[in-house]
């Protein structure tokens, strides 16, 4: 694994735009129902900076680059998603983009090793999330919305599962994924129950504190990507 020393001083000046735009949001802060192209911006820079961040880590055609490209499509895609989540009249189109930022998230964590204990567990719990929301779905939700489930389960299960607690391959980039995913669905389901089932006090923030832990946590797993596919494969042949 990469020294967390070493990790800090090539992280940590990088994600200085993040922290800002981050903060800048929240002091700032408009509130959700009162939609601009400002709150857009405010909400969609700290994405953008991750991206940016994950064109510093290196970005070419070679094999070895795939997870980091495959990562900035996801955030691209989420970015897109956030613009649209802004408007009410787009929340559907929004969780498009989203379903579209996680599968790109799912080809970059691969389905090695499978896992597939967690992966049952995992979706017996979105199946329990779905039956609960379920009757206070409407419309395009009604397919909309188990599709997303499906997808950011999915998502979920790929993350953790890259990481080997009882082997040595602890890696910023499994650790980084791991926590991520967990926020990201956490972020996704306070968003789901204050939108269709009932109010829920201080949920932009929630929502929104939430989210941008996820996507720097996956963001920053780019950091020893590479190397850690290229020990991978050195361990298969």
């Amino acid at each position: 694994m990469t020294s967390v020393v070493k990790v800090i001083k090539s992280v940590g000046p990088k994600l200085v735009p993040f922290l800002k735009t981050v903060a800048v949001y929240f002091v700032i802060f408009i509130p959700k129902d009162k939609p601009s192209v400002l709150s857009t911006i405010l909400k969609c820079l700290p994405i953008v900076s991750l991206m940016l961040f994950v064109l510093l880590h290196g970005m070419n055609l070679k094999d070895e680059y795939k997870y980091s490209r495959r990562i900035l499509t996801g955030l691209i895609f989420c970015c897109i998603g956030d613009a649209l989540l802004i408007w009410n009249n787009y929340f559907d189109l929004g969780m498009l983009a989203f379903i579209i930022g996680h599968v790109e998230y799912v080809r970059a964590f691969g389905f090695r090793p499978l896992n597939l204990k967690l992966g049952l567990f995992l979706y017996s719990l979105g199946i329990t999330v779905l039956l609960y929301l379920l009757p206070n779905l409407h419309g395009v939700f009604t397919i909309g919305v188990p599709i997303y489930i499906f997808v950011i389960t999915t998502m979920l299960w790929r993350a953790i599962a890259r990481v080997q607690f009882f082997e040595d391959l602890w890696t910023w980039s499994k650790l980084g994924t791991c926590a991520g995913s967990i926020l990201f669905a956490l972020s996704d389901l306070i968003l789901a129950i204050d939108r269709f089932k009932y109010n829920i006090d201080y949920v932009q923030v929630l929502v929104m504190s939430t989210y941008y832990a996820a996507q720097v946590g996956i963001a920053v797993s780019v950091v020893d990507a590479t190397s850690s596919e290229q020990l991978a494969k050195h361990k298969k042949t």
